[in-house]
């Protein structure tokens, strides 16, 4: 080797050093560092001592800090540092434009929401924001949006306190191109269906969704859900679903979710798993042996539960399918002709293995309260039973029914229908998640004037608080884990959902002895407790128990998305 030659290795070696060393000897800076905290990192592991380092919205560096340069230090003592809690189902699409902090959802350390039951916030046309303005004009929202992009556009413009991802409703691809009718779909019909599952995965859906006992799901036949879901799988999508029965039919139900996951060769999640019912109560053994059994063979199968004894839906729901042919209108006319009164109610009256019958579910009248309506003139009316207001109008409990929806046929109900023992069960299988089922709300402004179920404010905590703390029925490492890397690994979130340099500062600290719901079935609008500091992308929301204001929340896409 020449002289000169040998000059320029050790040049060149010079530069690379320098280069390098000022990296690996320059003192490490952060913007934030929690210190003091026990960390539960998300995966199931025991807790373990150290500190965390936030850059630029990411987890930078676990371990003894000290040293570190920062601009601010939040002292976790005596608390639990987990990963942000996400919430598998949770019906924010149009609240967010309401108030887009979220206060509900972030008071339980709620940091990311999945969201689009069936019914998804896009893709729209005319004629839908034509049927759905009620709820439009409830919230004041103007629909300037037509496809999931361009909603997305919206948010992103807008600013929101949680991330947010959604799935594309089949619901909605059905009312787009066969409207409200209990039709199939002609090949082409199918395919325009098909088209706008693809486009809606390109503009960053996360999967296809079925929510199958609201009208004009039902009408939707098997077949039909394989197709869209077989779209949304070539996407890296995964397809929920509120199964097409949650009591008496709930095995053929699961069995049909099932053969869609097997002949799409997607994921299947199955939201709120329930039984609902009394004579229903007791059979999550065999839905429990039934998942397992499915999974042993192979089929990708998850679920979620809220964990409460009561669920909540649509009034306008507990009457047969084709009471609601034509949209609300024609549901509307349907229940002011003595004689199809008269079939509803016998419909409704009898047990049925063809439409999930709620009224047979149910104990009674007294089972039944009014969660939420949009006719002013029956606000007075949120949070009471229908066994109280039957007997206010002086009507049989099923006449009340009818002309309760007469008046507001878009109005919510809670009905108190499932057992502990099977709520108990469910929410300690390894394979099921959490979720709200319900919007993010606020005690304040017009959210402040519903009567939601207090699962909209209380699920989180609630678990925290009863099934680990008072009850163990879980632990708290795995009540965490189910809270964060499960789902955030089920939804494909690969840089979300554990504390691990590289990942996002979705972060929540809370003391694991004192945090709790407050909110009830007779008093639902209070934000739960304990969350002392909730970080999404690593800003505070909540700042020493009380919220920011801030909205760092962003879009997450899913794998199909194409910029």
């Amino acid at each position: 080797m020449t002289s000169s030659l040998k000059a320029l290795i050790s040049v060149l070696t010079l530069l690379w050093v320098s280069a390098l060393w000022p990296q690996a000897s320059a003192p490490l800076s952060f913007d934030v560092v929690i210190t003091n905290g026990h960390i539960i990192d998300g995966t199931g592991s025991p807790w373990y001592s150290g500190d965390i380092g936030i850059r630029s919205g990411k987890i930078t560096a676990i371990g003894n800090l000290s040293d570190a340069e920062r601009t601010r230090t939040i002292d976790a003592r005596d608390m639990v540092v987990a990963p942000g809690f996400i919430d598998m189902l949770g019906q924010s699409e149009l609240t967010i434009l309401v108030d887009p902090r979220l206060p509900s959802k972030i008071y339980q350390g709620i940091t990311t929401e999945i969201t689009g039951e069936g019914g998804s916030v896009a893709p729209l046309n005319d004629a839908i924001i034509q049927a759905d303005l009620p709820a439009y004009d409830h919230y004041h929202i103007t629909p300037d949006w037509r496809t999931m992009r361009q909603y997305f556009t919206r948010l992103e413009k807008q600013g929101m306190g949680i991330n947010l991802a959604t799935y594309v409703g089949a619901t909605q691809v059905r009312r787009m191109v066969m409207g409200e009718e209990d039709k199939q779909p002609a090949p082409a019909q199918l395919e325009e269906m098909k088209d706008l599952v693809r486009q809606a995965m390109r503009d960053g859906a996360i999967g296809v969704s079925t929510s199958l006992i609201y009208a004009p799901a039902p009408f939707a036949k098997t077949e039909e859900l394989i197709a869209l879901a077989t779209e949304a799988a070539r996407s890296g999508g995964i397809y929920a679903t509120h199964m097409r029965d949650e009591s008496d039919s709930i095995i053929p139900a699961i069995d049909e979710a099932m053969r869609i996951g097997r002949e799409a060769k997607i994921p299947v999640e199955i939201w709120h798993i329930k039984v609902a019912g009394k004579q229903n109560w007791g059979r999550m053994p065999e839905v429990v042996a039934k998942i397992n059994a499915a999974r042993g063979n192979g089929i990708d199968v998850t679920a979620d539960t809220y964990a409460y004894p009561a669920w909540s839906n649509d009034f306008s729901a507990i009457v047969p399918p084709w009471v609601h042919v034509g949209g609300n209108d024609k549901m509307v006319e349907r229940l002011k002709d003595p004689a199809l009164r008269a079939r509803i109610r016998k419909e409704m009256m009898t047990p049925s293995k063809e439409w999930d019958n709620e009224w047979t579910t149910l104990s009674g009248p007294e089972a039944i309260m009014i969660s939420f309506v949009r006719n002013p003139a029956l606000r007075n009316l949120q949070g009471k039973t229908l066994a109280l207001i039957a007997t206010q109008w002086g009507k049989d409990p099923i006449d009340a029914i009818f002309d309760f929806l007469i008046q507001d046929p878009t109005a919510q109900i809670i009905g108190f229908g499932m057992s502990e023992p099977d709520i108990v069960l469910a929410l300690q299988q390894p394979w099921v998640s959490f979720d709200n089922d319900s919007s993010g709300t606020s005690p304040e402004g017009i959210l402040g004037e519903e009567h939601p179920h207090p699962r909209a404010y209380g699920t989180f905590p609630r678990i925290l608080r009863k099934y680990v703390r008072e009850e163990k029925k879980l632990s708290l490492e795995d009540a965490i884990r189910k809270m964060s890397s499960f789902p955030a690994q089920r939804m494909r979130l690969t840089d979300r959902g554990v504390l691990k340099a590289g990942m996002w500062a979705d972060v929540v600290v809370f003391d694991p002895s004192s945090v709790r719901d407050l909110a009830t079935f007779e008093n639902p609008n209070q934000l739960s407790q304990g969350m002392e500091y909730v970080l999404v992308n690593g800003v505070p929301v909540i700042d020493q128990g009380k919220m920011t204001g801030a909205m760092p929340g962003k879009v997450l896409r899913g794998a199909g998305y194409v910029p």
